[in-house]
């Protein structure tokens, strides 16, 4: 096939490694954690916009690492 490379998945989805990444650090030591300070987080990260744009979708509140994970699409258990 020509022009078909394995480098990269063709996807609509993004990468979650710096969701998961950055959910593992905020958690570590803490059992909940508000959208807001996930988000705060998030943006200081420089995460992508897509990934913002899901945590200030949360509804306020906080929320265990597992919570969080299954609601942003990460894979954080």
């Amino acid at each position: 096939m020509i022009g078909v490379t394995d480098d990269a998945p063709v996807t609509d989805e993004p990468d979650t490694r710096q969701l998961d990444d950055l959910l593992d650090d905020i958690f570590h030591g803490q059992e909940r954690i508000s959208q807001a300070v996930i988000y705060r987080r998030a943006v200081a990260a420089e995460l992508p916009a897509e990934l913002l744009s899901r945590i200030a979708a949360l509804p306020q509140g906080e929320y265990a690492v597992d919570e969080a994970a299954d609601l942003l699409g990460g894979t954080v258990a």
